[in-house]
C-alpha cells in the first residue's frame, strides 16, 4: 500500500528535483546548453539504476536493501541543496562577484542591491549588440510576459513537438515487453537478453545528451559572432542554434519509430539505440531552447507548464494500447503508421523557427 504514497513523491519529487537543478548551468556562461542537456542526460539515464537493482536481485540481494541504501544516499542531496545551493534562483547572465552556497550570505544588504542592479543592466544587454540596447523611436519591445509566452505561436509549436515524440517513447516503452514477447514468440530467456539490452543502452543517455547542448552551444557562439560583425540581433543569431538541434531530434525519432515498426527482432537493437539518442537528444534540447527562446525569468514557469501539457498528451498511450490490445487483435501496424506521419509534422517546429529568424534577420529595426 505504500507504493500509492511512493510514487506520487517519487515522481513529483523527481521532476522538481531536476528543474531546480537546471539553473546550475547559468554558472558556466558559455558551455551553459551542454551542462543543461548533461542534466537532463544525468535524469533520463537513471532509470537504468534499476538494471542495477535487478542484477543484485538476481544475486539473492533483497529489493528492501537496495531500496534503503538509495534512501541512504540521497543524504547527499540533502546536504548539497542546503549547504551548496544559493537561497534563490541562480541569475543569468552572473553579476560580478556573484556567491552561492555558504558564502551567500556573507555580503552587506548594500552589496547585493548592488549586484541586483548589474545583475539586472547584464540581463537587459545579454544578447544585444550596441546598437540594440536602447531602442529607438520606431522600435518596440516584444512583450515579456509569461501570457505573451505562453500564446505564442512559437511556445504552441514546441509543445506539439514535444508531445508527439515524449507520447512514442512512452508507448514503446509500455508496449515493449509485449512487442518482445510477440516477436520472440514467448521465449522468456530471449525476451529476458532483449529486456537486459535495453536497460543497458539506458546508461548511455548521459553520454549523447551533451552533444546536443554542445552543438547548440557551439553554433551560438558562431551566429552571435557573425551578428556582431554585421550589426544585427544577436538574440535571433541565439535561436538560430536551436534550429539544427530542433531538426536533429524530429529526424532520430523518425528513425527509432521507424525501426520500432519493423516486426524483425534483430533490429531491435537498432531501435534501442536511437531510442536512447533520441530521447535525451529530446529532453535536453527541450530545456535548452526554452532557455533561448524564452525570457530567462519565466523558464521555469515555462518549463514546468510544457511538461505538464505534454504529460497530459502523453495519457493517449493507455487508449492507443487498449486500442491495439483489442480491435487490431496485438497488431500495432496501424497505430505505428499513423504515429509516424505525426512524427512528420513536429518537422514543421524547426522550419517555423528558421523562417521566424530569418524574417527578423532582414528586418533589424524590429527588436527581437
Amino acid at each position: 500500500m505504500l507504493l500509492f504514497l511512493a510514487m506520487p513523491m517519487l515522481s513529483v519529487g523527481g521532476i522538481l528535483f531536476l528543474m531546480t537543478n537546471l539553473q546550475v548551468g547559468n554558472l558556466f556562461g558559455k558551455h551553459r546548453s551542454t551542462i543543461i542537456t548533461l542534466y537532463n542526460g544525468a535524469f533520463d539515464s537513471s532509470s537504468a539504476v534499476f538494471l542495477i537493482i535487478k542484477l543484485l536481485y538476481e544475486k539473492g540481494i533483497s529489493l528492501r536493501a537496495s531500496f534503503i541504501f538509495l534512501s541512504v544516499c540521497s543524504v547527499w542531496h540533502v546536504g548539497r541543496t542546503f549547504l551548496l545551493m544559493p537561497r534563490g534562483h541562480i541569475p543569468y547572465p552572473l553579476p560580478p562577484n556573484y556567491s552561492y552556497g555558504l558564502c551567500s550570505g556573507t555580503g552587506t544588504r548594500e552589496k547585493k542591491k548592488t549586484a541586483n542592479s548589474k545583475e539586472l543592466d547584464l540581463q537587459a544587454k545579454e544578447f544585444l549588440p550596441p546598437k540594440e540596447e536602447i531602442p529607438g523611436p520606431g522600435q518596440l519591445d516584444e512583450p515579456r510576459s509569461f501570457k505573451s509566452s505562453v500564446f505564442s505561436r512559437r511556445f504552441a509549436w514546441h509543445l506539439v513537438w514535444l508531445s508527439v515524440i515524449q507520447l512514442w517513447h512512452y508507448l514503446f516503452i509500455g508496449t515493449l515487453n509485449s512487442l518482445l514477447t510477440n516477436l520472440a514468440s514467448g521465449d522468456r530467456a530471449l525476451i529476458s537478453s532483449y529486456t537486459n539490452a535495453f536497460a543497458i543502452t539506458q546508461f548511455f543517455g548521459m553520454l549523447c545528451a551533451p552533444w546536443n547542448g554542445l552543438l547548440m552551444d557551439r553554433l551560438k557562439q558562431k551566429y552571435q559572432k557573425e551578428a556582431r560583425k554585421t550589426g544585427s540581433s544577436a538574440s535571433v543569431a541565439a535561436l538560430s542554434a536551436a534550429v539544427p538541434s530542433l531538426a536533429l531530434t524530429s529526424l532520430l525519432c523518425l528513425g527509432f519509430a521507424i525501426c520500432a515498426s519493423v516486426p524483425v527482432l534483430p533490429l531491435q537493437y537498432g531501435t534501442f539505440v536511437l531510442q536512447v539518442i533520441s530521447r535525451s537528444f529530446l529532453y535536453g534540447g527541450n530545456a535548452a531552447f526554452l532557455t533561448l527562446a524564452f525570457p530567462s525569468e519565466h523558464f521555469g514557469k515555462l518549463f514546468g507548464l510544457v511538461m505538464a501539457l505534454s504529460a497530459i498528451v502523453s495519457l493517449l498511450q493507455f487508449p492507443i494500447f487498449m486500442c491495439i490490445k483489442g480491435p487490431l487483435q496485438n497488431n500495432p501496424f496501424y497505430v505505428n503508421v499513423m504515429l509516424v506521419l505525426a512524427t512528420l509534422l513536429t518537422f514543421a517546429h524547426p522550419v517555423l523557427v528558421y523562417l521566424e529568424c530569418r524574417q527578423k534577420a532582414t528586418a533589424p529595426a524590429a527588436t527581437f
